[in-house]
């Protein structure tokens, strides 16, 4: 990296051609940033955001969309750091301890973040649609201490941590809402500061951040992300080619919907963490309908939205979104999955004013951002844009990482490397070592990039099965198949979806001498999992799994199969 970005300095001191700087910083087939590196900041993640809050500390930080509470920058500071102290002196948690937050977007998810952070603690994340076996499984895989949750999920909560002495933080999001029995009420420890000193965060690669990904294959992993990670990202996203909100100024805020999940690493950096750093006012919104999507735009004048693609294709094409919903919107920035050009031209055409449609790529691993459109400099529709500041990325022949980087118009699995690469994976050596090779992320995403170094992606290496942007691994579903008492073997694929982009679909071998129901196994599949990990490609029982000699599900086979009508 320092060799490249000499020769950057050199090339533009001597005013040679942007071609000619990018054959240079590129003759090994490595692709950096064609944009100027940027400085990360050396602290902790709370340091730098507060350090925003003086000119707009009175502003609107966060408003429930639902509901219409909210609070100020400066009252979202003061409630994070009451909460930090509770959860030392009333908790008695200690340093690197982990807290576990299972909330949908409310008001008050970035005070529970930054609180916890505050507090020297490690935020894990998770789907608040999550059964009691999938909570049970991730809050003990990540060794969590305690739990932050809403009021109607507590039951769940309870039992899902049935037989463990865990402090559970209730939010009452709900006027009519009470704090259960044998739970903490969120507002006790928020709004009221406990007699303890604060203390000192001088680790910026201390884990900060634990969200759970199935990375290139296999179960569920929480993949570490340092403070350092968190903040090089968002100021590689809000760096002067790639920034998308302007600065709150005066009576001036960017107003942004919160539908994108911020418990997943997308809604958590790009909305979340930068509408903090740029004192932009978030409308959450807990659960997306159309209903509440569209009266959230009517009420509140939305100037950025982020989305995956199920949401751009609503927008242009249900008929109560008119474009007057949308007249204040200057960019929308998609993500999660491919955004086809036709698509992004279809939101332009519906809205009928100029405004950006950028695409961005990332994975929970890189804390999420490695490519997007960079505005100023008119991206290629259909494609991903550039690759991040300070950020390295090569495409190699798919199976032989030693091999040679290739060069344009060809493709193959793309890695990367940069300061938002993550630290590896909570107690999983062998899967650590598998993704980060002498440095490099291997993501297990195909790619191709042209001669300008644009970069576009055509298909996944990965199992992971994309419904709506969100990640449902096959293994993960086969796991409880096969404790189906008539099952004995399955495998799970991805097809495609016209809503869901994708839909699971399962392939079953039934035990010898028994009688297999369908309907009774997507039912008992149903009460495992989140909604959106449900079987929606159906179910075929089958004499047996393809399988290679280690014993590895063929599933491109099962592919092929799905597409030749079996």
């Amino acid at each position: 990296m320092a060799l490249r970005t000499a020769v950057r300095k050199a090339v533009q001191k001597r005013g040679f051609a942007a071609s000619h700087l990018r054959h240079l910083a590129s003759s090994s087939n490595i692709i950096t940033c064609p944009f100027p590196e940027i400085e990360i900041p050396t602290c902790s993640i709370p340091e730098y955001i507060f350090s925003k809050f003086g000119s707009y500390g009175n502003k609107v930080a966060f408003e429930c969309g639902v509901t219409g509470r909210k609070y100020t920058f400066d009252e979202l500071r003061v409630k994070s750091y009451n909460l930090n102290r509770a959860l030392r002196k009333k908790l008695k948690l200690q340093k690197d301890d982990v807290v576990a937050v299972l909330l949908p977007n409310v008001p008050e998810f970035p005070i529970a973040v930054m609180g916890i952070l505050l507090a020297g603690l490690r935020v894990t994340t998770m789907n608040p649609i999550y059964t009691q076996d999938e909570i049970k499984k991730q809050f003990a895989d990540a060794g969590a201490k305690a739990m932050i949750t809403l009021t109607e999920l507590f039951p769940v909560v309870k039992v899902a941590l049935t037989g463990k002495e865990i402090p559970i933080i209730c939010i009452n999001d709900q006027a009519s809402s009470t704090t259960p029995t044998g739970a903490i009420n969120f507002k006790e420890f928020a709004d009221n500061s406990c007699d303890i000193e604060d203390i000192k965060l001088d680790d910026q690669n201390a884990v900060a951040v634990m969200p759970y990904s199935s990375g290139t294959t296999g179960l569920p992993k929480g993949v570490q992300l340092s403070h350092r990670n968190i903040l090089a990202n968002l100021s590689q996203f809000m760096s002067d080619d790639f920034t998308i909100m302007r600065l709150a100024s005066g009576d001036f805020q960017e107003v942004v919907p919160a539908i994108l999940p911020m418990f997943h690493i997308y809604g958590f950096t790009t909305i979340c963490m930068a509408g903090m750093n740029n004192g932009g006012k978030t409308i959450t919104l807990p659960k997306f309908t159309p209903e509440s999507y569209l009266k959230l735009l009517a009420q509140h004048k939305a100037t950025i939205l982020f989305a995956v693609p199920p949401i751009v294709i609503f927008l242009y094409s249900h008929p109560a979104v008119k474009k007057e919903l949308l007249e204040n919107v200057h960019v929308l920035v998609s993500g999660a999955a491919p955004l086809g050009a036709l698509d992004e031209q279809k939101f332009k055409d519906k809205i009928g004013q100029k405004v950006d449609v950028l695409q961005g790529y990332g994975l929970s691993e890189a804390s999420p951002t490695v490519m997007m459109g960079a505005r100023k400099h008119d991206p290629k529709p259909g494609s991903l844009g550039n690759i991040m500041p300070n950020t390295e990325v090569k495409i190699m022949p798919v199976g032989n990482p030693d091999g040679e980087a290739l060069g344009p118009n060809q493709t193959g699995e793309l890695y990367v490397k940069g300061p938002q690469v993550m630290l590896g994976y909570h107690n999983r050596p062998k899967e650590t070592a598998e993704t980060l090779v002498d440095g490099w992320l291997r993501t297990g995403d195909m790619f191709y990039y042209d001669e300008n170094q644009t970069f576009f992606i055509t298909d996944r290496i990965k199992e992971l099965i994309k419904v709506k942007g969100f990640q449902v691994p096959p293994a993960e579903l086969e796991e409880i198949i096969r404790d189906f008492p008539s099952v004995n073997d399955a495998a799970v694929i991805g097809i495609p979806h016209d809503i869901y982009g994708e839909v699971p679909r399962a392939y079953v071998v039934a035990k010898p001498d028994s009688k297999l129901d369908v309907a009774e196994l997507n039912g008992f599949i149903d009460s495992k999992v989140a909604e959106y990990k449900r079987v929606r490609g159906g179910i075929v029982v089958t004499d047996c799994i393809p399988k290679n000699a280690s014993g590895k599900i063929l599933r491109r086979e099962l592919k092929l199969q799905y597409q030749n009508g079996k």
